[in-house]
Formats: structure tokens, C-alpha cells, sequence
């Protein structure tokens, strides 16, 4: 019956299926075809954003280590703005430079320069880890939608082939028969409402799943940077 369901699509009974649907099988319908198409939307802008973000982050993560200094890497980072890593330098350098400006305005006053101490640098190793929670939070949206889908869809087309069930044994109790052109209608509907369930739930999960492996790459590849950025800060003697 399934097999017949699938090739309706192009034979044009699938459209009889669905006119021969109940008014809430039909809402069923319609609310995973539209989470269905969102969750496709989705899934091709975090594909894109995913592919800029990681290319930018590659380019930036080489020129950070041919760099001599710290600041070598401040212009190239504003031109590779996509890049979680270049949002981090930017974060981290700005409040390394205003620990320093700080600390030789206190030195002027006692005629020596003042050298950054341990809490200095763990302020600046905060103020990334927080740079870094904003980016994963920014690549984060919109995926939970398909968590969503992928967790409720199946639910919905279980719904609609409940419905679909019941509105077949319905048609056998009013009309005292139990023949095929009875059943067909009812049955069809609660398969239809099936495979758009599971249609609209298996992919969502699957780009979920990949959504979330690509943002744990992100976040490792972010922290060790952070790391690589405090540890040349505390060569460079600020």
C-alpha cells in the first residue's frame, strides 16, 4: 500500500489521497509539510554558514601562527569577521591592550613599567571564553528547530495515521461493510500521514546531529586558540 502511496506522486492519486482526507488529517498534513520545508531551509543556510565560518576560521588560524606579534594578526582579523577565532583575537587583544594602557599609567607614576600579573591574564582569557559562548550561541540559532521537527514529526504522522485508522473502522460502522473501496480511504490517509511524518523528522535529526558535531568543532578549535593567545601573550611580556 505504501509502494502504491509513492508512486501516486506521480501518477496523480496521491492528490485523490488527499482530497479524500479528513479536515484534521489534512491540518496534520499541511503542519509537517510546512515544518518539513522550514526545516530544509534551514538545514541549507547552516550549510552555507557552516562552509564560510570554517574557511574563514582556517585562513585566519594560519595567519594567526606566521605572525610575529599579537597585533600583526588585528587587521586581518576585521577582514575574516566570519570567523569565531577572529571575534575572540579581537575581544581578547582589546582587553590586553587596555590592561596594559592601565598598568603604564600606573607605572608613569612611579617611573617604572608595570608588567601584567596572572589575574591580568585570566581577565583577558574570560573576556574570550565569553566572546567564544556569543559565537556558539549565534551559530546555535535556528538549529533547535531541528531538534524539533526531528523529535515531534514523528508524533504528528503517528496522530495523523491514528486518525487515518479511525476513520476507516468509522466508514465500515456506518456503511456495515468491510470491503476495500470502504477501508482504502482511511488506510491511504494514515500511511500518507506516516511517510510525511517520517519524511519531515529524519532529516531534521540528521542535520541535527550534524549541526551539533560541527558547533563542538567550532567551540574545540576556538578554546584551543584562546589558549594559543594567552600563552603568546605571556611570551610577548605584556
Amino acid at each position: 500500500m505504501a509502494e502504491h502511496i509513492i508512486a501516486g506522486i506521480f501518477t496523480g492519486t496521491i492528490w485523490q489521497i488527499i482530497g479524500d482526507t479528513s479536515a484534521f488529517g489534512l491540518i496534520i498534513l499541511i503542519i509537517l509539510t510546512v515544518m518539513s520545508l522550514v526545516s530544509w531551509m534551514i538545514i541549507l543556510q547552516k550549510w552555507r554558514e557552516f562552509r564560510a565560518v570554517n574557511n574563514a576560521s582556517l585562513i585566519f588560524a594560519d595567519y594567526f601562527k606566521r605572525s610575529a606579534k599579537l597585533a600583526d594578526a588585528a587587521g586581518r582579523a576585521k577582514s575574516l569577521s566570519l570567523s569565531p577565532l577572529s571575534k575572540i583575537y579581537e575581544a581578547g587583544f582589546e582587553q590586553l591592550t587596555e590592561l596594559v594602557e592601565r598598568k603604564n599609567e600606573a607605572g608613569q607614576l612611579q617611573a617604572k613599567i608595570v608588567p601584567l600579573e596572572d589575574n591580568d591574564f585570566d581577565v583577558v582569557e574570560m573576556t574570550m571564553e565569553r566572546t567564544l559562548t556569543e559565537e556558539i550561541s549565534r551559530l546555535e540559532k535556528k538549529v533547535i528547530f531541528l531538534a524539533i521537527t526531528g523529535s515531534s514529526a514523528p508524533f504528528m504522522g503517528l496522530l495523523g495515521t491514528v486518525v487515518g485508522i479511525m476513520n476507516a473502522f468509522w466508514s465500515i460502522g456506518q456503511r456495515g461493510s468491510a470491503s476495500l473501496a470502504i477501508v482504502a480511504p482511511g488506510i491511504a490517509e494514515a500511511l500518507l500521514a506516516t511517510i510525511v511524518g517520517l519524511g519531515a523528522a529524519i532529516p531534521a535529526m540528521i542535520a541535527f546531529n550534524w549541526a551539533n558535531n560541527k558547533l563542538k568543532s567550532v567551540n574545540d578549535q576556538a578554546y584551543g586558540f584562546s589558549l594559543d593567545f594567552i600563552s603568546r601573550a605571556r611570551k610577548e611580556s605584556y
